[in-house]
């Protein structure tokens, strides 16, 4: 199915990064590590590794992965590209600095626990997550994601997957976005940028 999504000289994200990623690159500071998950055509991985990040980003399409290394090359930066599939993915083969989970909503609920579990665990203690997507009433709007309510993001469920973590930044709003014919229009998004404790 993702090879088929994939199946396009065009990048149905487009080559641009997440709106939201630029908004905070800020928070980003060259030299350090930086996982991008389920990260497609890699357009936000190339994005963190042009602002001196040193990247890993996986994928489980092989089509997307080659699209996401003619980005790489265009940008004149090296990402570490793997095929994995997030359901099999080694959270604690390595400790990051940066976890970017953004538009990942392809999980369910019994998925999505699992892979929030994930992502704190691949957090160095001071390690900041990026997590971005879209909030239920998403599904009405129509502008990008899959059709199922609930595999969509509240603050509340948010607030309580991480509450291990310093809450930096969260919102819950709705935003003009285009990034290529997968996410156009009007969309209802939700963020949640935080830190994972120094001595956790």
């Amino acid at each position: 199915m993702w090879n088929e999504r994939y199946d396009s000289p065009d990048y149905l994200f487009g080559k641009a990064p997440s709106q939201f990623l630029t908004t905070h690159a800020h928070h980003l500071k060259a030299g350090d590590t930086a996982l991008a998950v389920a990260d497609g055509e890699g357009r936000n991985a190339v994005f963190l590794a042009e602002r001196g990040l040193r990247v890993t980003a996986f994928d489980y399409a092989p089509n997307a992965l080659a699209k996401a290394r003619k980005l790489a090359d265009e940008r004149g930066v090296t990402v570490d590209f793997r095929q994995a599939d997030i359901t099999s993915w080694d959270w604690d083969a390595a400790r990051y600095d940066v976890v970017a989970a953004i538009f990942i909503q392809f999980a369910g609920p019994d998925l999505r626990d699992a892979i929030f579990d994930g992502l704190q665990r691949a957090l160095k203690p001071g390690g900041l997550l990026l997590l971005h997507g879209y909030a239920p009433r998403q599904v009405e709007y129509g502008t990008g994601g899959p059709p199922h309510r609930e595999n969509m993001y509240t603050l509340a469920m948010l607030e309580k997957a991480f509450a291990g973590l310093d809450i930096v930044h969260s919102a819950d709003y709705d935003a003009d976005i285009d990034e290529g014919t997968g996410h156009s229009g009007r969309s209802a998004l939700v963020d949640l940028i935080a830190r994972k404790p120094k001595g956790g």
